[in-house]
């Protein structure tokens, strides 16, 4: 079937007007689809059709007003069609804005001795399992990571850093590229028609010495991901060790998984007792995986210290979280 057969079935009728309807609008069906006389005029032209329309996503019918705007000029159009679903993103987002944003996921992000986690919220769980929604959560895995590195200190002890949701909204993008993930995040909201917020991100960095261990529960990876892992519970650990460690990979594991579990509130010493005030202090609770002793005798048979950790819940109040 020859290409404009095929857009002939798919498409709606256009005449090339680069202003007229919505970007992200879908076509209606059994309408015919009138080629402006840049895209009949040869064969080359239809190939830019095909290659924007593989490289971008977005419809035939607005790849083809791309190009026709841009008179052919493919980096161009692909430029246009951006800034024009940004606009309707922050169109969508600000009708949508108010919805409340229970569901989304966690995100643990580790490379080399900084690990970030971060929480993006959106209105179901359906969208949350959306690969869309997704490589959001990424791009702020990845932006706050990017700020994390570029934070100048010498390291003698580990560091932690807080971000909240306006402070998350402006972290640029990434080096190569124009614009903040408050821009992203209007984007996703466009493309998915839900209300979704960068709720909050968490960072540690941490000198030779120390270990951050990681758990998130119910994790899921995927390979367009690359290293994030996402969960609707996070955690991190950072341990202290005199010397290097063959299972610091599963001890750190393990801690995670306490502290997603048990959820103290602080690391507390070992000389505190069990029961009492000392139940939300992470050394004097019943060990997660073997409650005949305490978290803190574990790690103390490991030859390690617990010097601090991170939780993040999805959906948690703000209260809750300021407790963590």
């Amino acid at each position: 079937m020859s290409l404009l057969r095929s857009l002939r079935l798919c498409l709606v009728a256009r005449t090339g007007s680069c202003s007229a309807g919505s970007l992200l609008q879908s076509p209606q069906p059994w309408h015919t689809f009138h080629a402006g006389p840049w895209l009949s005029s040869s064969a080359s032209s239809k190939e830019l059709l095909m290659k924007l329309r593989r490289k971008t996503g977005y419809s035939f019918v607005n790849c083809k007003k791309a190009l026709e705007a841009c008179g052919g000029n493919l980096k161009q159009a692909e430029s246009w069609l951006h800034e024009q679903a940004q606009k309707e993103g922050w169109s969508k987002a600000a009708k949508l804005h108010g919805r409340k944003t229970k569901e989304g996921v966690i995100g643990l992000l580790q490379e080399g001795n900084t690990t970030v986690l971060v929480e993006v919220n959106c209105e179901t769980d359906f969208v949350s399992r959306n690969i869309k929604f997704q490589q959001l959560v990424q791009q702020v895995a990845f932006g706050t990571m990017l700020h994390c590195q570029s934070l100048k200190d010498q390291l003698s002890t580990y560091s932690k850093g807080f971000l909240n949701s306006s402070e998350l909204s402006e972290l640029p993008i990434g080096p190569e590229r124009e614009g903040s993930l408050k821009d992203q995040l209007a984007l996703a909201i466009g493309k998915l028609g839900e209300n979704m917020t960068l709720k909050r991100a968490a960072w540690v960095k941490v000198p030779t010495g120390f270990y951050v261990g990681s758990y998130v529960h119910g994790a899921t990876h995927s390979p367009s991901l690359h290293n994030l892992v996402l969960g609707k519970y996070g955690a991190v650990v950072i341990c202290e060790t005199s010397e290097p460690k063959a299972n610091l990979e599963d001890l750190g594991r393990r801690l995670g998984q306490h502290v997603v579990g048990m959820a103290p509130l602080s690391v507390g010493s070992l000389d505190d007792e069990p029961g009492g005030e000392a139940e939300t202090k992470m050394l004097a609770q019943p060990y997660l995986l073997d409650p005949s002793i305490t978290l803190g005798q574990y790690v103390q048979a490991q030859g390690v210290s617990v010097i601090d950790f991170v939780r993040f819940e999805c959906g948690e109040s703000e209260e809750e979280a300021e407790a963590d």
